[in-house]
């Protein structure tokens, strides 16, 4: 079992940066492929990104490709969520995932942070 405590969110212009972290708790980190997912009012929660335990492999959702950058930090139990180029259509709640021995696509996620609020305005 994993516990995820995700951070880093708040209000920027168009165009700025934010680094989202999450940190997991337990000993069995490089077991779970982390990734991130977020929900705007209104809409589902949909895939931004993920990473492999490793963090050899990596997945992006078309809509942030080129612009955010998903590592982690084993030796931390941290995985992050560099966003660059932010635009007001990427404003929702982001929320950091666990799926034990998954994918970089994280098919099955079975842990969740509590969720942290990006708010991007233009």
């Amino acid at each position: 079992q994993v516990q995820l405590v995700d951070t880093g969110g708040g209000l920027v212009q168009a165009g700025g940066s934010l680094r989202l972290s999450c940190v997991a708790s337990g000993r069995t980190f490089t077991a779970y492929a982390m990734g991130w997912f977020r929900q705007a009012p209104g809409k589902e929660r949909e895939f931004v990104a993920g990473i492999t335990r490793s963090g050899a492999i990596t997945s992006y959702a078309d809509s942030v490709k080129g612009r955010f950058t998903i590592s982690r930090d084993n030796s931390r139990n941290t995985v992050y969520l560099q966003m660059n180029g932010l635009k007001p259509e990427d404003t929702a709640v982001y929320y950091c995932a666990a799926d034990k021995y998954g994918s970089s696509q994280l098919s099955s996620p079975g842990y969740w942070g509590q969720g942290t609020q990006v708010t991007v305005s233009s």
